[in-house]
C-alpha cells in the first residue's frame, strides 16, 4: 500500500459538475509536487454547503487502485 497527502479547495459548482458526470476523475497535486488522479465519487462524504476543502491522505494499493480516503486537517 501506499498514500499521498494533498490539499483540496474545491468550490460546490465544480463538484457539481463532477458529480453530475462531467468528468470521472479528479487530478489533483500532492504536498510533495506530484500529480495523482483519483475517482470523484470518493469524495462525496466530504462535500459540504462550501464545497470540499482541507488536506486529505489518499490510499493506494500496489496496482494503483483506489483504497481509502481520510481527512487529515
Amino acid at each position: 500500500m501506499k498514500s499521498v497527502i494533498i490539499n483540496l479547495a474545491i468550490a460546490p459548482e465544480e463538484y457539481q459538475r463532477w458529480y453530475q458526470g462531467a468528468a470521472q476523475d479528479v487530478l489533483a497535486y500532492t504536498v510533495d509536487g506530484r500529480s495523482v488522479r483519483f475517482p470523484a465519487p470518493i469524495l462525496r462524504r466530504f462535500v459540504t454547503h462550501e464545497g470540499i476543502r482541507g488536506r486529505f491522505k489518499i490510499t493506494f494499493d500496489n496496482q494503483n487502485r483506489f483504497q481509502d480516503i481520510e481527512r487529515i486537517s
